[in-house]
């Protein structure tokens, strides 16, 4: 049913095999409870039917990732965390030929979330057991239960692939979901701007003063996180940077009372934390303020801009969270504001969305452009 592959030579016939099919189905057990990046357990592949297990503790997977970059398809079900893993260790983050079962299933109207166990009950008729969810991947030997777990997780990934991909084509909705997955696996691999990581901590309350402080500490920690291969919460977790620029504190003592931050962090890197929130560039170099979540001017705005996303829904039988998101409708309303570049758009929304959903939405926001104004402006 499968075989287990942990000698660089076995792996040989592997790649062999890849080479006479293009599409594969994949999948990954890793652990990440104390480190910034995964550790490879298992990596899972059905190549014409046939599963290896490929040892992630002992196998050059070099030549593997190549087969991957290279493949017509890749296959996953739910890829966020195997797409970053594959990035991490092929050192590319470019893979443009996926196939994510769950983004198929979310156009068919199953959820944004459906799990791999649900999606073969519900496609297939296929009960598989998710028993070993939370086993060490890294152990070895491998008891026969997680072998078998591993399995899998690519023993049918095919099958539903398939089932999956006839009903989104008799919808005309194939070329759509790959898009959405072309989309979604750049986004994996997109990096913030170290200047920028502060926007993932802040928010509108801050001052700018605060957002100076944050955006020090945020590139700090980033910096720790990678040099020491630990999760960011071990550093400093956001909520105990948005205490510590509020409270300010001057000196070892007040900064050790700062609700969730580690005494090993105050012991080892205090004075470098208080030096981060003391020694602060000139003003006019402080961040300007965030945006104020936005609200609409009026009830008819809102009842226009849903309207319109309800009928595109309806029209090409898209549900309408899968048509859009929250922040997708907020980058519209700050390209409005704005004036910026349509390519600065999320990609999502420059595609096959642009014509039937992106374009009548700005027009509509454009209507209500003053308002928005208003609600969008930066405060000094």
């Amino acid at each position: 049913m499968y075989q287990f592959i942990h000698q660089q030579t076995d792996l040989q016939n592997v790649l062999q095999h890849m080479d006479q099919s293009s599409i594969y189905g994949l999948d990954t057990e890793f652990i990440k409870v104390d480190t910034l990046w995964p550790k490879l357990g298992v990596f899972q592949i059905n190549v014409n039917g046939k599963v290896y297990l490929l040892d992630g503790t002992s196998l050059d997977l070099s030549a593997f990732w190549q087969k991957l970059f290279s493949a017509e398809q890749n296959v996953f079900h739910a890829c966020g965390e195997d797409i970053d893993l594959i990035y991490y260790y092929a050192q590319q983050k470019s893979l443009k030929n996926v196939f994510d079962t769950q983004v198929g299933m979310s156009f068919l109207g199953h959820g944004l979330q459906v799990s791999y166990q649900n999606a073969l009950k519900m496609m297939l008729n296929v009960d598989i057991e998710k028993d070993q969810t939370r086993s060490d991947w890294l152990a070895r030997p491998l008891s026969p239960e997680q072998l078998m777990y591993a399995a899998n997780d690519v023993e049918y990934i095919m099958q539903l692939s398939n089932k999956v991909k006839t009903e989104l084509s008799e919808k005309q909705l194939l070329d759509c979901v790959l898009e959405d997955c072309r989309n979604l696996t750049h986004e994996i691999g997109e990096e913030t701007p170290l200047a920028q990581l502060y926007h993932d901590v802040g928010n509108y309350r801050n001052s700018r003063r605060q957002l100076m402080q944050l955006q020090h500490l945020a590139v700090w920690r980033e910096q720790m996180v990678k040099a020491l291969n630990q999760p960011r919460s071990f550093i400093l977790k956001n909520a105990t940077m948005l205490d510590m620029v509020e409270q300010n504190p001057r000196n070892h003592f007040q900064l050790s009372s700062v609700k969730g931050i580690r005494p090993n962090i105050v012991r080892e890197h205090g004075k470098t934390i208080l030096d981060l929130l003391k020694f602060l560039p000139e003003q006019e170099e402080w961040p300007l303020r965030m945006a104020r979540p936005i609200r609409h001017s009026s009830k008819d705005i809102t009842d226009r801009v849903e309207q319109v996303i309800a009928d595109v829904a309806t029209d090409i039988a898209v549900p309408k969270e899968v048509l859009m998101r929250k922040k997708w409708l907020n980058a519209l309303y700050q390209h409005v504001v704005f004036h910026n570049d349509e390519q600065d758009l999320p990609g999502y929304l420059l595609g096959w969305r642009y014509e039937v959903l992106t374009k009548p939405l700005i027009e509509v926001l454009h209507s209500d452009e003053s308002y928005l104004s208003k609600q969008m402006k930066v405060m000094d």
